[in-house]
């Protein structure tokens, strides 16, 4: 393992977010459905919003057979409704071409409606310990900021290196779900955009930007 993905697992492990209902869930669905809503949108607020919904849909099976409209209505103030539509219409897709069950690899995960490449990752690591790289916004803040990844995040060149940097850096597939979590974890409250807390940083040691003082700049 790489010292950079050993410090992030012993971190996770010591000090990495706990109590998010979904955290340590091996079920596809609960990941899948918990990681759509956290895409642009506060932990806090998709809480509630995560429990309602599996309240009223506690399966894939009981998703697909529902109606939109009451898909829409109980999305409702959570924004970004193309989410909602995607997430309906993956369901169906997951029970009339999979047989009711979520592929299992992250790039048969990517092709289904509304999953991204970060989102099939995610997916993949944390139920089916694929050794397979995350890119969310708060990665690619961690990796600009630690290697001095200079320019736009989302530029092709910068967004081709940093995913470069993110598969080389996974650990053993024992560890991705610890590593998956701890990155996660370590760019949402720790290398935050705002006021980073470098202090508490488990790889402040080695990060160029600290370094070069450039913490804020690379954000």
């Amino acid at each position: 393992m790489s010292e950079f993905a050993e410090r992030v697992v012993a971190w996770q492990t010591a000090h990495g977010r706990r109590g998010l209902p979904w955290q340590g869930a091996r079920d596809p669905y609960r990941v899948w459905l918990s990681e759509i809503m956290l895409q642009q949108t506060r932990v806090a607020t998709v809480v509630d919003y995560y429990a309602r919904f599996l309240r009223r849909f506690p399966d894939l099976a009981s998703l697909a057979a529902a109606p939109l409209a009451d898909v829409m209505r109980l999305w409702a103030g959570l924004g970004y409704y193309s989410r909602a539509r995607n997430l309906h219409a993956c369901a169906r897709r997951v029970v009339t071409e999979h047989g009711g069950e979520f592929p299992r690899d992250a790039q048969a995960l990517a092709r289904l409606p509304g999953i991204g490449r970060t989102t099939a990752a995610a997916i993949a690591a944390f139920c089916f310990d694929e050794r397979v790289a995350i890119l969310d916004g708060n990665v690619k803040r961690v990796l600009a900021r630690h290697f001095g990844i200079e320019g736009d995040p989302r530029a092709a060149a910068v967004q081709c290196r940093l995913w470069q940097l993110a598969g080389e850096l996974l650990p053993p597939r024992r560890a991705m779900r610890a590593y998956t979590q701890g990155l996660m974890d370590l760019g949402a409250t720790v290398c935050t955009r705002a006021r980073p807390r470098c202090e508490a940083c488990p790889i402040a040691s080695n990060c160029v930007a600290l370094r070069t003082g450039r913490v804020i700049e690379l954000r």
